[in-house]
């Protein structure tokens, strides 16, 4: 992988894994139609450094946020606010937990399928954000730790490629009835912990398989990083402000011409 390679792959991870547009499924055209020779899909070194890039720039992003319900879970014994709603998201991480444990193998090669698949799922995220854009359920005060359930069970069916997971989580959220700037913030605090997770799990791979790592240099996985890094700071902090305009229909349908365009492709 060249540096150039890194900078655009880079890039598109960082905006698309905040953007509901499928982080995963942009990286499989990617490499479909650009036929690059290394992608994050193939080169757990690479995914290391951009899932790295993505928690980072969440942590920067809303640090505001975490910092307050830091402070809040563990400088007071009392029950709070705060507590309750680091609780809703250890709640919304429990799917997501399971199917990265019990069906990892399964979803992984899953993959491998191409862009057929890619096209389908973004399909499918259009439609969703579709049903969350002209649904009008009452707008609920707080998140409820069932709402945070059903919303970490979107999540963990977001793991298939071209199903985006941040439209999946914010649509489920407002089909449910919550607000849209709750909702959008949630989606975004929630994943931390899964990717740091998966992060972790890579590392450990890396570490039992050094193999696997001798096909990115120095300087293109730190390209790669500040790409994602960067991209992932704007990418948050614009769809946040762009679901509290309620402006989801524009994704859904660009993910409806990809995922057409991509069918075609795959088919022709």
């Amino acid at each position: 992988m060249n540096w150039l390679e890194a900078l655009l792959l880079g890039i598109l991870q960082g905006l698309t894994e905040f953007l509901p547009v499928s982080s995963s499924g942009h990286l499989t055209i990617a490499q479909e139609l650009l036929n690059l020779n290394t992608t994050a899909a193939d080169n757990l070194q690479f995914i290391v450094v951009v899932h790295a890039a993505t928690v980072l720039s969440t942590i920067v992003i809303l640090w505001k946020e975490i910092s307050f319900l830091f402070k809040g879970t563990f400088c007071t014994k009392v029950w709070n606010d705060e507590k309750s709603y680091v609780l809703k998201i250890i709640i919304s991480m429990i799917p997501v937990f399971i199917v990265g444990v019990f069906f990892k193998d399964q979803v992984e090669a899953l993959f491998g399928q191409g862009i057929l698949l890619v096209g389908c799922c973004l399909l499918v995220t259009a439609l969703l954000l579709t049903f969350a854009y002209y649904a009008k359920p009452r707008q609920k005060e707080n998140i409820s730790y069932r709402d945070a359930f059903i919303i970490g069970l979107s999540q963990a069916v977001a793991v298939l490629p071209g199903l985006s997971r941040s439209g999946t989580t914010i649509a489920t959220g407002l089909l449910l009835g919550n607000k849209k700037e709750k909702v959008a913030q949630f989606s975004f605090l929630m994943v931390l912990v899964p990717i740091l997770g998966e992060t972790l799990l890579d590392v450990i791979k890396m570490i039992k398989e050094p193999v696997v790592t001798m096909g990115v240099g120095v300087f293109p996985l730190v390209i790669g990083f500040l790409g994602a890094f960067a991209a992932g700071c704007f990418a948050c902090k614009f769809m946040i402000n762009l679901v509290k305009r309620g402006k989801l229909i524009y994704f859904a349908i660009y993910c409806a011409i990809i995922g057409i365009i991509s069918i075609v492709y795959a088919v022709v």
